[in-house]
């Protein structure tokens, strides 16, 4: 057997209304046609964009739908689904989802949207449940490092080393055969870079293309490589 890969999706643009503009006008009104408080709605830039840009650094933040497509492929997949797989999804704001492998998002984006706002009000899905599926924490990216106890951490940067993704996935399935406890970080925002915290965080940072992928695009080429490798494979298939 082999050791799950702990796959983050770090500095992701999932929050609620922060306190700042949860009295705008296109807040107060998104949230009165929900029938929930304004600071218990995700901030979503394609509803409160104005609101938005009085922001610090906006345009990396209310994008939920990236983090939905991303936890769908990744708890769709094989590697999920043979156990190989953690997800943990650390946002902007020093908030941590952890995610039980056997969770099952919502395909429908406005099912995911109530329930990433039940999660991050209430603290758990199901709320006091002993055995949560998902559950958040405060903490910082390098304290959920720590706490899964990496020994080899990288990022997913297009200013890493470049290395073709079936070089990059044998590297990454060799250390995970030796039980080593692989992080790989990619980032959750649509725009802008990895905060100076981050970069000096992570000591490797790799590129499987020399120009910025989307979330989904950057996981599914991390995922599917892994999937593919010869010793992988023969304990997806149990062959």
């Amino acid at each position: 057997m082999a050791s799950p890969l702990h796959l983050i999706i770090a500095e992701a643009g999932l929050e609620l209304v922060p306190r700042e503009i949860e009295a705008e006008p296109s807040i107060v009104m998104n949230a009165k046609r929900r029938k929930k408080r304004p600071n218990e709605i995700l901030l979503d830039i394609s509803l409160h964009y104005r609101a938005m840009k009085k922001l610090n650094k906006w345009f990396k933040r209310g994008r939920p739908d990236i983090i939905h497509v991303t936890m769908l492929l990744a708890l769709s997949s094989l590697l999920n689904i043979a156990n190989l797989l953690r997800l943990y999804v650390h946002t902007i704001k020093d908030i941590v989802i952890y995610v039980d492998p056997q969770t099952r998002i919502p395909r429908n984006y406005n099912r995911f949207v109530g329930l990433m706002e039940q999660l991050l009000v209430t603290g758990s899905i199901p709320p006091d449940s002993p055995k949560p599926l998902m559950w958040i924490e405060n903490s910082s990216l390098q304290q959920l490092l720590e706490k899964i106890g990496c020994t080899t951490s990288i990022l997913m940067h297009e200013k890493g080393i470049p290395l073709k993704p079936i070089e990059f996935a044998k590297a990454i399935t060799d250390k995970m055969i030796k039980n080593e406890t692989v992080c790989i970080a990619v980032g959750g925002f649509q725009h802008g870079d990895f905060e100076e915290s981050t970069l000096r965080l992570f000591k490797n940072s790799v590129s499987l293309y020399p120009a910025p992928l989307d979330t989904w695009s950057i996981t599914s080429m991390i995922i599917n490589s892994i999937e593919n490798c010869e010793e992988i494979s023969k304990i997806i298939w149990h062959t």
